[in-house]
């Protein structure tokens, strides 16, 4: 990801690290770049209190929520 002129921008938030990187995978998947941030546990049981977010470039925040809102219907 790009962070010199980009700014990111958080298009989900999980409670488990494993939702968190599928959605980034998803996102991959579709060509765009995303990265997990605040996931500062390895055991999920530990990482409850703070959020994970999934962030992405500013300029590909609208095609990200367009992606995850539709393989949240399919689901």
């Amino acid at each position: 990801m790009e962070t010199d002129t980009q700014k990111f921008k958080t298009v989900a938030t999980f409670l488990e690290r494993v939702q968190a990187d599928m959605a980034v995978a998803l996102l991959g998947d579709n060509g765009i770049p995303a990265g997990v941030f605040g996931a500062d546990s390895s055991y999920p049981s530990l990482g409850y209190a703070s959020p994970i977010e999934v962030k992405v470039n500013e300029s590909d925040y609208d095609a990200a929520m367009t992606i995850l809102a539709a393989a949240d219907k399919a689901e």
